[in-house]
């Protein structure tokens, strides 16, 4: 493999309903697991549309395109020269292969460049399988395992951080099963495979290989071999047949007892280790890992989140007169408006029910902005000591505490509840002292407010214990989520270009200005239209409020 020359690449397009045109194309000549030379990277204008979907994920317009794209008889002209003849891979090869470029090529009249390698998505389903991550979408993985930032949802930067998911998960697992030739991999992203994990009926979420010490399951996967549908029957087969070449002689892995049961080595001797219900010490490690992983995932997120709060803090104290005095016009002119049209439709009385609904509107407009005046003051931007001292103390708080250390007594439980709901509380409010204080002795704090103190019991049994993996697997996911949906909102990159650039803030603040003076202007105008109109009509003039 270490001599092997491919091509990894991967496409952004204008969607995904044919015909698919590529807006984006990137790639990296690879030698064995190692970038070779530098990447290649170009933009495409084929004068299509761009669906609102694709445009929010890649950010590609079809103006931007228009101005910085090349003709595509030329970017394929050129990744030709730079592909040649070599393999090609993508971490979606049936998508970015079969769906996008093929027809694409077709449809301009070009021939296939390159050729076909294999699917790197395929790869990792089957080297990192059972997924630790809960799914194998290749921004999960990157967060997952801690690779760097590349850019995602554009093509050079899915491209790098494939190379990273290579270099740094896939080739350790690949060489450790054997596979050391590109032919090695081919033949196992090619070969029959099912994941480990039952997906679905009775046992959704039990790992295949638990059958050999549990005969209910052994039987259903029997039933499953058995079943007239085509894929299914293969399923159930090729899931028999994994247990005929894996599982060890019974004397060297004993008899499963209370649930438990001994670990096997892939029969090539390999350091992957597989468990068919891992015992409950091994289990608690993973659990133990998974608490790590996740609180520290939460930690980081609750310092952006309370980083961006207090960007967007300052942003609206700069502006809160701006937007005050413009919310008010707003209601003016709406009062107005409807003024009018009672005055016309019913007369006076109806007339005055509108003017009383306005001042009630305006009297709850300014207590928002009062609420969130009070709300932005208290969200000021910790230091970069105070946010680390915030992010250990609420690891530490919820490791120790979390509901789940106590998951088979409702009692403790909701005492659990209550202080991991204190901490939570803290931690948004950026309440250093709080945490500080509840830190520095728990038992103090709960027993102030009223709560007997708390015991920490880890002991369950092993179906509840792979009950609590799959609940923390579930939410570190979760988690990613809710981090990719923090920094793809607009608050997360005004705080970010506030850190990069200390002019950054005035500017955008110059900017908004400027626009809602602009709005401000053209409400005024009508305000003052719609005024005359009524003065015409009843003879007194509206209070400008």
């Amino acid at each position: 493999m270490n001599h092997h020359s491919w091509v990894l690449l991967d496409t952004e397009t204008n969607g995904i309903q044919a015909p698919i045109y590529v807006v984006e194309i990137g790639a990296q000549k690879m030698k064995g697991w190692l970038p070779d030379g530098p990447p290649f990277r170009r933009l495409l204008n084929h004068n299509a549309n761009i669906s609102p979907e694709a445009s929010r994920v890649n950010g590609y317009t079809r103006e931007i395109l228009e101005r910085d794209g090349d003709d595509p008889l030329a970017v394929y002209r050129d990744f030709a020269a730079y592909a040649g003849g070599l393999p090609v891979v993508a971490y979606n090869l049936a998508f970015d292969w079969d769906q996008v470029l093929l027809p694409e090529w077709q449809r301009m009249g070009l021939g296939p460049i390159g050729q076909r390698g294999l699917c790197a998505l395929e790869l990792a389903r089957r080297l990192v399988d059972p997924v630790p991550a809960g799914n194998c979408k290749l921004q999960t993985l990157r967060q997952f395992y801690r690779l760097p930032e590349r850019g995602a949802h554009t093509a050079l930067g899915d491209v790098q951080t494939v190379v990273d998911l290579l270099g740094t998960v896939l080739r350790p697992l690949a060489e450790a099963r054997g596979l050391h030739t590109w032919d090695d991999l081919l033949a196992q992203t090619e070969a029959t495979w099912f994941p480990s994990l039952i997906a679905f009926g009775k046992f959704k979420g039990r790992n295949f290989r638990e059958a050999a010490a549990d005969s209910e399951l052994h039987g259903w996967l029997q039933w499953l071999a058995g079943s007239s549908n085509a894929r299914s029957a293969s399923m159930g087969q090729w899931y028999l047949a994994q247990l005929e070449t894996e599982a060890p002689p019974q004397s060297a892995m004993g008899v499963a007892t209370n649930n438990d049961a001994a670990a096997s080595e892939w029969p090539d001797g390999s350091a992957v280790v597989l468990y068919l219900s891992p015992q409950k010490a091994e289990l608690q490690r993973l659990i133990d890992a998974a608490r790590e992983r996740l609180t520290t995932l939460e930690a980081d997120y609750t310092a952006q989140k309370h980083a961006v709060d207090a960007a967007l803090a300052q942003l609206f104290q700069a502006l809160r007169p701006h937007y005050q005095r413009r919310d008010q016009l707003r209601l003016n002119v709406d009062f107005r408006r409807e003024y009018l049209d009672a005055l016309m439709r019913s007369g006076d009385d109806e007339a005055q029910e509108v003017e009383q609904a306005h001042a009630e509107a305006r009297q709850r407009t300014n207590a928002e902005y009062e609420q969130a005046a009070f709300e932005a003051a208290s969200k000021q931007a910790l230091t970069d000591e105070q946010a680390q001292e915030m992010k250990d103390i609420w690891r530490k708080l919820v490791r120790m505490f979390h509901p789940d250390r106590c998951m088979d007594d409702p009692e403790k439980r909701r005492a659990h509840e209550w202080l991991t709901a204190e901490i939570n509380q803290a931690r948004d409010r950026g309440d250093i002292q709080r945490l500080r204080e509840i830190a520095q002795n728990p038992d103090a704090f709960l027993s102030k407010h009223g709560m007997a103190a708390l015991s920490q019991d880890d002991s369950s049994d092993v179906r509840r214990l792979r009950t609590l993996l799959n609940a923390l697997q579930q939410r570190i996911l979760e988690t990613l989520e809710t981090l990719n949906i923090l920094r793809e909102a607009p608050g997360y990159e005004l705080h970010q270009r506030m850190q990069q650039d200390s002019a950054f803030f005035a500017t955008t603040v110059a900017q908004h200005q400027a626009a809602l003076e602009a709005e401000m202007a053209q409400l005024e105008a009508e305000a003052a239209r719609l005024a005359e109109e009524i003065e015409g009509l009843t003879g007194v003039a509206p209070a400008d409020e």
